[in-house]
């Protein structure tokens, strides 16, 4: 595995850089994912906005996107409905004839009501599902990002919060089992690239865990010297969708020596 620690950038992609190229983020109505939508039109591509329910929010993201004269569409999908997610992905056909860039941001697990399952649902078979949908879709030279945290990613040898680690752990299984069709992508000649970073100021994630014990994001933002804002975290994301990348790559956001790396 390669692995590459960046620093946070407020550096933007070349203008045009990702002209032509048709991506799709899930999970992207809001924090993360939304900024990385925004830093990837802003580069030229045309970018299809993830959302489970909240239309309205996708459609805002959508809006600005277009007002700044990029090209976007929201597209709705429960990422856990096999059916819903061949859905989208039609959506994306129908609207631009393929997809070049496909970004794995959407993740939880913290949610009530979702039932026991729904972490490893979502961030694991939903993840698996995502790829293999798109695959067919996906040529020599395109892209795959799968978002994850170092709370996740090194998950098997650094302990988190108790009230993490069922996502944590989910979160690593959908890693793990994404790295498992790496052989199948290399086939196609399609990249595949996980970008790890800290507990990110903003999220809903963060929130939630805040929540759960308070004074968490202090006490890690205390440990590491400082978090990244949504938007450096996602300037990030989006670097990780065109730089060169080694096959099995790994790009940590920030610090990682206390994770053991």
């Amino acid at each position: 595995m390669n692995d590459t620690p960046t620093a946070p950038s407020d550096a933007i992609l070349e203008p045009g850089s990702l002209a032509g190229v048709r991506a799709l983020v899930t999970g992207s109505s809001r924090g993360i994912g939304a900024a990385t939508a925004g830093y990837l039109a802003a580069a030229g591509a045309k970018v299809a906005i993830n959302y489970r329910q909240k239309a309205p929010r996708a459609e805002k993201v959508v809006a600005g996107i277009v007002d700044a004269g990029g090209e976007a569409i929201a597209v709705g999908a429960d990422l856990t409905d096999h059916d819903s997610v061949a859905a989208m992905f039609q959506q994306v056909v129908d609207a631009w004839g393929g997809l070049d860039l496909l970004v794995l941001n959407a993740s939880g697990g913290m949610e009530s009501g979702m039932g026991e399952d729904y972490a490893l649902r979502l961030n694991r078979d939903a993840q698996v599902d995502a790829l293999e949908t798109a695959l067919p879709l996906l040529e020599s030279g395109d892209r795959v990002v799968f978002v994850t945290s170092h709370q996740a990613h090194f998950i098997h040898t650094v302990p988190t919060m108790p009230e993490y680690e069922p996502v944590a752990k989910s979160k690593r299984a959908g890693e793990d089992a994404l790295r498992e069709r790496i052989p199948a992508l290399a086939e196609k000649g399609v990249g595949f690239v996980v970008v790890s970073g800290d507990m990110i100021e903003g999220t809903i994630t963060a929130t939630l865990l805040d929540r759960a014990r308070p004074g968490a994001i202090e006490a890690r933002r205390e440990e590491a010297g400082r978090l990244f804002s949504v938007e450096e975290f996602a300037a990030e994301v989006a670097r990780a969708a065109v730089d060169p990348i080694p096959a099995d790559h790994t790009r940590y956001v920030g610090d990682v020596s206390g994770f053991g790396a």
